[in-house]
């Protein structure tokens, strides 16, 4: 297959772009002297997912067990369930493991630790648990300095579990967009999870595994003295976001939604296109940073970036293309039906989601089939 040959919409992948990405990450982790294990939860696809493991990743992080069943049926057997464990999803947990996956789940509460420790002990099995440190008011997890981290240690050793470590993910760097902010957080959250580390350590427990990651931090980090590895997931195609966070140009975003001019309002300046937000979908994350870029940024069909103009609205299956500022009441000429365009994503992760498979653009201009994994 190539361009010429697809349906519209369909998602792109840049395969040298995506390559250039990889590589840039895990050289950097290669030098920083950590491990790296990618989340997988940007991709959810084998192909993209292989290219990673063989630049140098060890192990792979998931958001949900199905995406665990599916890479493990694929052969990949280290893996962290990276989301506080819910005592009912411990059955397909338990399913994994059994089953010969090095599954790791995650807890953050007494409430959680207790549940694990019950239902492991009831089937036998020493689950390893990392416990979640909350290193920037984010989300989720202990502050290091809380006795409920010792307490939830304490309660998952003394019921047979294993310990294996500290993670932390430090989500509030999508929030800045200089390189000393983000500098500045990568080190908030490299000191606070090893600090986490450091008094399990004291109290006697073991502590192998100090993790942490995000993509903006792991490419501002001036050092990861205690880490022992490092997740990130959205570096590999990257999108809008990051580009406003300061981590990477429009050039270098790797997704894009291939769509097709269907018609126009002249008066208003619009093409219509035909990928609405079941395409794109509804993720407005620039809407909240220093340029927000409505639901996508427009490019030729070539990639070339357009930077005027934006996926201004969007609607099921319609998205309405348009300039910044004035109208632009010559656009039926500029994109006349059958035109068409790319759209860079504001959300990788989201916008990958709306479609069932990737189509892989290589240099050479030839397109193969990626199929993505869905599900919980």
């Amino acid at each position: 297959m190539n361009l010429e040959s697809l349906n519209t919409p369909a998602a792109l992948i840049d395969i040298a772009r995506m390559n250039r990405n990889i590589e840039r990450m895990q050289q950097r982790m290669n030098t920083l002297g950590v491990g790296f294990r990618p989340h997988v939860k940007t991709s959810k696809c084998v192909q993209v997912v292989q290219a990673q493991i063989d630049a140098g990743a060890r192990g792979i992080t998931v958001s949900t067990l199905k995406e665990a069943e599916q890479f493990f049926a694929c052969g990949i057997r280290d893996i962290v369930y990276a989301v506080g464990m819910a005592p009912n999803k411990l059955p397909q947990a338990l399913a994994l493991r059994r089953q010969g996956c090095d599954l790791k789940i995650v807890a953050d509460s007494v409430a959680c630790a207790e549940a694990i420790v019950v239902f492991g002990r009831a089937h036998e099995e020493p689950f390893e648990v990392w416990i979640e440190v909350d290193v920037d008011g984010h989300r989720s997890g202990i502050e290091p300095e809380d006795d409920t981290l010792l307490a939830v240690a304490t309660t998952l050793v003394d019921g047979g579990m294993q310990l294996g470590g500290v993670l932390a993910h430090a989500g509030s760097s999508y929030d800045y967009d200089t390189h000393e902010d983000l500098v500045r957080i990568a080190e908030q959250e490299r000191s606070r999870c090893v600090h986490a580390a450091e008094r399990l350590r004291a109290a006697g427990l073991r502590c192998d595994v100090v993790s942490i990651g995000s993509t903006p931090t792991a490419l501002a980090a001036e050092h990861l003295e205690g880490v022992t590895e490092v997740r990130a997931g959205v570096y590999v195609m990257l999108d809008l976001v990051m580009h406003n966070v300061g981590v990477n140009d429009t050039s270098e975003i790797a997704l894009s939604v291939l769509t097709t001019v269907i018609g126009h309002q002249k008066e208003k300046g619009w093409a219509i296109v035909d990928a609405g937000w079941m395409a794109m979908s509804r993720d407005r994350g620039t809407q909240r940073q220093k340029r927000d870029f409505g639901y996508g940024l427009v490019c030729l069909e070539n990639g070339e970036v357009l930077s005027e103009y934006l996926m201004s609205g969007a609607n099921q299956e319609h998205g309405i293309v348009s300039r910044s500022g004035a109208p632009d009441h010559e656009i039926e000429q500029r994109f006349p039906i059958g035109t068409r365009l790319r759209i860079l994503p504001n959300h990788a992760c989201a916008t990958g989601a709306q479609h069932p498979a990737y189509q892989a653009v290589s240099p050479d201009g030839s397109v193969a089939t990626w199929p993505r994994f869905y599900g919980w």
